[in-house]
């Protein structure tokens, strides 16, 4: 935690009209902005991390000196960062399974599965250390195929596969989109009942690797582990079986849940039919850069790197604040993922800001819950945003809140998605106007800089 009365090293200042992003020049793609605007007298700042998978650009933001600004950074975030070598040494050590090398002796095809750009996970860290083990137990480049493992998200573009694989990998091995709504082969049921029918692909292969990042969720616990069989590759009947029939009628699922939670035994039992060998976890700092590896069994090495999860990415939560600014990156195409945070830090009365700073911003594209919402007989435009108001609020919290969304690339089509009256601003000096005139006095303040990442204190189910 910072509190800026009381340490303000690492913060900017400034008196210009405007300031160039830091780390623009990264920036990929056009529209990009170049600068943000600086608050006149202003003397407190904050850098948040901003543009994940879209140039990673760090930005400042002004607030009046006379407010109390405090920033909840998770326990984890100065971790230090593996570099290769220590990538291997630790993926050479699995979790109630054979050495990958040993798994793929004698193998013939083999694929992994990697996760989209709605998730952070860091694949191109780990990848050139997993072929480099197919390749030692003598598989040919030309029978390793790396699969989308994305559920009923949309497809991934060559452009995104490469940012998450890093272009090398890509010039040497292929890759293929998994495709919910075709191809699948069937491998039986789960105990609860839910038929699991999973991408022919993935099913061919003998030797079948599964990568994935852990991060909080909100029904399978932590992200990672089975869930890349389960949306991962799986058909949407067998998804929309787990999410809308299983989920909704148990109450073991829940952020830290990932040991009793019946949701996620179902994506387990699950990959033990689709029969996976060997998976890798990885768990990374809010700069989306490793910190720690578990690999093995894709349920025991999930379990393991769960609990440093809990206790990684943990941070402080403040109570009573009038204002919540919570950063959706590293999450952006999901931004309602730090919308909790409004919930457990706002009073009533108060304004939540919600920084979705990323040229796609919302993810239109989740095929399972746009079926379900056809299903019900609504059009476009019967559709609203009051799923999205029981989230911003939630059961038993702060009533008569505001909401501000600040992001420079928000459409009509983006508005639409967030609840009646929410204020929008692609200047954050136009957001501290807001707020200055809703607050008076001194206003506290509580920073979560990347809200899609970090999570309050989690007791484990297990």
């Amino acid at each position: 935690m910072r509190d800026l009365h009381l340490n303000r090293r690492g913060f900017l200042r400034g008196s210009l009209a405007s300031v160039p992003l830091i780390g623009t020049m990264l920036a990929s793609g056009a529209n990009q902005p170049e600068e943000v605007s600086v608050l006149k007298g202003s003397r407190h700042s904050v850098v948040i991390p901003t543009h994940e998978w879209a140039g990673n650009i760090e930005e400042r933001l002004d607030f009046p000196s006379d407010w109390n600004i405090q920033v909840s950074e998770m326990a984890g975030h100065d971790a230090p960062v593996l570099d290769a070598q220590q990538i291997g040494t630790k993926l050479a050590q699995p979790i109630g399974t054979k050495s990958l090398r040993e798994l793929a002796a004698g193998k013939q095809r083999v694929v992994i599965t990697f996760d989209d750009t709605t998730r952070p996970t860091p694949t191109y860290a780990v990848a050139p250390w997993i072929v480099g083990e197919l390749r030692a137990a003598g598989i040919a480049e030309s029978n390793i195929l790396f699969l989308g493992s994305f559920g009923t998200h949309r497809a991934m573009t060559i452009e995104e596969v490469r940012k998450k694989l890093g272009p090398e990998i890509l010039k040497r091995y292929a890759w293929t989109n998994h495709n919910c709504f075709y191809n699948h082969q069937d491998v039986g049921e789960t105990s609860f009942k839910n038929r699991i029918l999973i991408n022919q692909t993935f099913m061919a292969a003998d030797l079948k690797i599964c990568v994935s990042g852990i991060k909080v969720h909100g029904a399978a616990g932590y992200g990672g582990g089975a869930k890349a069989v389960l949306p991962g590759v799986a058909a949407l009947s067998t998804v929309h079986y787990n999410h809308l029939e299983i989920l909704p009628h148990t109450k073991t699922a829940g952020p830290g849940h990932v040991f009793k939670n019946e949701c996620r035994l179902d994506m387990i039992e699950a990959a033990r039919l689709a029969k996976v060998d060997f998976s890798v976890q990885i768990i990374y700092n809010q700069k989306l850069q490793p910190t720690t590896v578990f690999s093995g069994d894709i349920a025991d090495a999930h379990y393991a790197g769960s609990r440093v999860a809990a206790k990684h990415y943990c941070c402080e939560t403040f109570k009573n604040a009038d204002v919540v600014v919570s950063n959706a990156y590293p999450q952006c195409s999901q931004a309602d993922h730090a919308l909790g945070w409004f919930n457990r830090s706002l009073k009533d009365g108060g304004t939540g800001v919600l920084i979705v700073q990323h040229p796609s911003a919302v993810e239109p594209i989740h095929y399972l819950y746009n079926r379900e919402t056809g299903r019900s007989g609504a059009s476009y435009f019967d559709l609203t945003a009051k799923q999205l108001e029981r989230k911003v609020t939630g059961k038993g919290g702060p009533q008569n809140i505001a909401m501000i969304v600040y992001s420079q690339y928000t459409d009509r089509a983006q508005m639409n998605y967030y609840p009646r009256g929410t204020h929008f601003c692609d200047q954050w000096a136009d957001v501290v106007k807001i707020l200055q005139e809703r607050h008076k006095g001194t206003v506290q303040v509580a920073v979560y800089p990347y809200g899609g990442l970090q999570h309050e204190d989690l007791q484990l189910d297990g």
